[in-house]
């Protein structure tokens, strides 16, 4: 299957060798990330915007951290966001952690490096993709890439649910059980890091400018601001809604994590040839029928329905949200529909993702406020608000003749 869908010389697989050690190492992060902020670093609902405004400031400065690698290749941009990772996760297994103000400064501190290595590869990796792909198989090779990357996070959910299964049978608790994972993640990405430099060179070179604005992508840029915001409610605020108002842990959240990348490994590959025959755009439209529900149900379940009822239909909701945000990957085969070069592809995705997280980082400090304020049913119901914004824009792509 795979050689239908990259070209015949691309050497793709230690690239997709790199995708699946570092999903395994994100699922492990993840897995524990919001529960550790939670238990062991006591961060309230309102700092939980405050440490994601931090953490999302590298996704608003990633062409600018681009830039400054402007003589590499995509691939040498690549290797050195995956070692990135690896710093930020020793960071947090060897740092500090706890309630005190040194602690938390450490723990945010590390995370932001971790974010920093996480959306320096954002892009590249989506071009690397598209690069290695045939012309008209665009859609499907980043449908593979998804796929084997949600894969990956199963692997590490799942290994989370399990290793924190077994640490409450042992009596094992408190801070060392998430360092051990911390160490278990920054283990793979070392093997990610060391398979990444026996990588070939990709042949796009030359520089990256600081930030790219062409009238031809505006539809583009507006979409992201939309996404980048309704996103961001569901990303920083979803869990922390389980976990306070319905006391899920580790395991829990794990294992929802792990049902969101199981559903995403198979629905990626799917999504990605629906690209390919039906088009980006009605992809883009169509994702938000689904939004509008799960931003209610989530928002206003414990309104409706008893608290047990609640809790189940909200991880229900937590999981379709997830399948719902692969659609995203339908603007990147847009933009590379329109782009004159892989050069502009890159910095076309680069201003995106940075134009996605300006209204992210506003939104991961106003949420924090409006829950703490109104409640969680306004705080969604802005999230639907936007999503729907979203497809009205999308609607307004003029599509092009599919290429041969």
């Amino acid at each position: 299957m795979l050689k239908n869908i990259y070209r015949d010389n691309a050497k793709q697989g230690r690239f997709l060798w790199v995708l699946a050690l570092s999903g395994i190492s994100y699922g492990l992060y993840r897995g524990v990330q919001d529960n550790f902020l939670a238990e062991v670093v006591h961060i309230s609902r309102f700092e939980r915007g405050i440490v994601e405004f931090f953490r999302e400031l590298p996704g608003l400065l990633v062409i600018l951290i681009l830039a400054v690698m402007y003589r590499f290749s995509e691939s040498r941009v690549f290797k050195i966001g995956t070692a990135i990772l690896l710093a930020g996760l020793l960071g947090l297994l060897f740092g500090p952690a706890g309630p005190g103000l040194s602690a938390k400064f450490s723990v945010i501190s590390f995370m932001v490096i971790f974010s920093a290595g996480e959306h320096i590869i954002m892009p590249v990796k989506s071009t690397i993709s598209l690069d290695l792909a045939k012309p008209s198989q665009g859609g499907a090779s980043l449908g593979v890439t998804n796929a084997l990357d949600q894969l990956g996070r199963i692997t590490g959910y799942l290994a989370v649910t399990l290793a924190f299964f077994l640490f409450a049978r042992i009596g094992f608790s408190g801070t060392p059980r998430y360092r051990a994972v911390f160490g278990a993640s920054a283990f793979l990405v070392l093997a990610a890091v060391l398979v990444s430099l026996a990588m070939g060179e990709t042949k796009t070179r030359g520089p990256r400018r600081r930030f790219y604005f062409h009238k031809k992508f505006v539809t583009f840029y507006m979409l992201e601001v939309f996404y980048g915001a309704r996103k961001q409610i569901f990303l920083t605020f979803a869990p922390y809604v389980l976990i306070l108002q319905y006391g899920a842990d580790t395991s829990v959240i794990a294992l929802l994590y792990a049902i969101c990348s199981g559903a995403g490994f198979i629905v990626s590959p799917l999504l990605g040839k629906l690209i390919d025959r039906a088009g980006y755009k009605f992809v883009m439209v169509t994702d938000t029928l689904i939004l509008v529900v799960v931003c209610l149900f989530y928002g206003f379940s414990h309104r409706i329905f008893p608290q047990r009822i609640a809790y189940i239909l909200v991880c229900v909701n937590f999981v379709l949200d997830s399948i719902i945000s692969l659609a995203s990957m339908a603007s990147n085969v847009y933009v590379r529909d329109i782009a004159s070069s892989q050069e502009e592809l890159t910095a076309t995705l680069s201003t995106g993702i940075s134009v996605n997280h300006l209204i992210s980082i506003s939104i991961a400090l106003l949420g924090g406020w409006i829950w703490e304020r109104t409640g969680i049913e306004t705080l969604f119901s802005l999230s639907a608000v936007l999503g729907i914004l979203n497809s009205v824009y999308a609607a307004t792509i003029k599509t092009r003749p599919r290429k041969a």
